[in-house]
């Protein structure tokens, strides 16, 4: 079975306001096919081989019961930036920052909201996308790091490893790789010890808890799981992966439900006092049938999950 929905976002994110994807049904249970429109077919085939992995085999048992997770804030005012964060009931919140939208100052500001949300205790780290150049992330981290009173890291400030290693050497503050692990022909082989102290890694654009597993071996790092934005059914996935990995020291990016207007299950995955559990399988998506995607996305995105799969068994 495969239902294709479409749930609006709360503010836009990675520029659509929209999020759609797949869902699968299998006799593991359920997963979910989302990549981004940006993701060529070639590059969609780790994303059904982890929908596939939850739907049809399952995942591996987990060592935890329950990860910590942190709040996003997309780019909005600090007013708002500081309400996600008080309303959420996290430790730690992952602040978008170098959006076009966006200048230094006004993301300055949204950090020092979120600084006054958290109180001094909490962790403030921020994700650039890889947005700057090496002079610009420079100046750009010591302005960030000052607004927060001191930030957990900075996430993909540039887009190549090289660039990575040279702002990792002119600043005090982690730098984490995300995109440069994720996007890599092959996530097995990048050596990003020498330009990152954290790896963040993702289900989907990995090809299942397994292979992720695998990669967080490889890279050497401590790690942070993320999510893809996924409905529950997704993010499922990304909590396997953070309750089955041996160390976890960082809070994990997997509090995302609140960027969606609604979940495709009543078993909505969202933080209680910044936890959550840790599932065996998906949430069984019941209300998908309150977020259907019209016609036209619909066979969109079917013809490209039938185009992903040819790819995936050629």
């Amino acid at each position: 079975m495969a239902f294709v929905y479409a749930v609006p976002l709360r503010n836009r994110f990675r520029g659509i306001t929209v999020r759609e994807g797949v869902l699968l049904q299998g006799p593991a249970g359920w997963g979910e096919f989302c990549p981004f429109a940006d993701y060529s077919d070639s590059a969609s085939v780790p994303w059904l081989a982890s929908a596939v992995e939850a739907s049809e085999i399952g995942w591996p048992e987990p060592v935890r019961e329950r990860v910590e997770v942190n709040t996003t804030v997309p780019v909005v005012a600090p007013e708002r930036a500081h309400e996600m964060v008080a309303e959420s009931g996290c430790r730690t919140a992952k602040v978008k920052v170098a959006d076009p939208r966006s200048s230094i100052v006004d993301d300055c500001e949204r950090v020092a909201a979120v600084r006054d949300a958290l109180g001094g205790n909490g962790a403030i780290r921020v994700d650039a996308n890889m947005a700057w150049d090496v002079g610009t992330a420079v100046k750009a981290i010591r302005e960030l790091d000052r607004a927060a009173g001191g930030l957990e890291y900075v996430e993909q400030p540039c887009p190549s490893i090289e660039e990575l290693a040279a702002v990792r050497k002119q600043v005090e503050v982690r730098i984490a790789a995300d995109e440069s692990i994720r996007r890599a022909e092959d996530p097995l082989k990048v050596a990003v010890a020498g330009a990152a102290d954290v790896a963040v890694i993702k289900v989907a654009p990995l090809g299942g808890v397994r292979r992720a597993l695998e990669v967080a071996q490889a890279c050497g790092l401590p790690c942070v799981v993320s999510s893809a934005v996924e409905t529950s059914v997704g993010l499922a996935a990304g909590l396997a992966l953070a309750g089955a990995l041996p160390d976890l020291g960082f809070a994990c990016g997997l509090g995302t439900m609140s960027l969606l207007t609604g979940d495709v299950a009543t078993a909505s995955l969202s933080p209680v006092d910044g936890y959550l559990p840790v599932p065996r399988t998906a949430p069984a998506p019941d209300r998908a049938g309150d977020f259907p995607a019209d016609a036209t996305t619909r066979d969109t995105w079917l013809a490209r999950l039938a185009r992903v799969r040819a790819l995936s068994i050629s």
